[in-house]
């Protein structure tokens, strides 16, 4: 279901940012200098506000943030950079820091209130990095490995909406999005070691 809401929602949201992402080219603004912009807001908002317990502002501040990363991508095909070998890895690499920060912000909270769920926080954290570097290696081996159940934008939804409605105090929304968070990303993990051991 997370699939296919993020699915359908991530082109209206592109067609909406076009007209925002051809006037930013036109003043002289890179994909990559937005790129750079949204990981340092989303970074600092994760790592200030979650350890604060200040989830709910801090959720609103990273998903505003994390905009930026359809809004490059728009910039990027408009002005034909999307196919720039640096620009995929920039994107990536940055990737996996913005989504690491987002979990280590509410690690450093649970931890400081000796919250039960720091060991599931951990193993999600863990997860969430393994399913990209499983990618990584299968491609550096040349096979196509983007398959699971839960790719990087669903685990993402899943993440933000659970911190959020923690902050609203809605009761176990925290604990069943972290749960969901680690299961849904050792499957994904498992489900794409086993398409490089068919490949291979």
């Amino acid at each position: 279901m997370v699939a296919m809401l993020s699915a359908s929602l991530k082109p209206a949201v592109t067609r909406a940012i076009n007209p925002l992402a051809r006037g930013a080219l036109r003043m002289g603004i890179t994909p990559n200098a937005v790129t750079f912009t949204g990981a340092i807001g989303l970074v600092a908002s994760a790592l200030y506000f979650y350890p604060r317990q200040e989830f709910f502002i801090g959720t609103l501040l990273i998903v505003f943030f994390a905009l930026s990363d359809l809004f490059d991508g728009a910039m990027a095909r408009i002005s034909h950079a999307g196919a720039s070998r640096w620009g995929g890895f920039l994107d990536s690499t940055i990737d996996r820091i913005t989504d690491s920060a987002i979990l280590l912000g509410l690690c450093v909270a649970l931890i400081n209130s000796n919250d039960p769920l720091v060991p599931v926080a951990l193993g999600a954290l863990v997860a969430g990095t393994l399913v990209p570097y499983i990618r990584a290696k299968a491609e550096s081996l040349g096979i196509e490995c983007s398959g699971g159940i839960a790719e990087r934008t669903e685990r993402l939804i899943i993440a933000l909406t659970a911190i959020g409605f923690e902050g609203l105090g809605i009761p176990y929304a925290l604990a069943i999005g972290v749960w969901l968070l680690l299961a849904l990303g050792a499957i994904t993990a498992v489900q794409r070691i086993l398409i490089v051991k068919a490949a291979l």
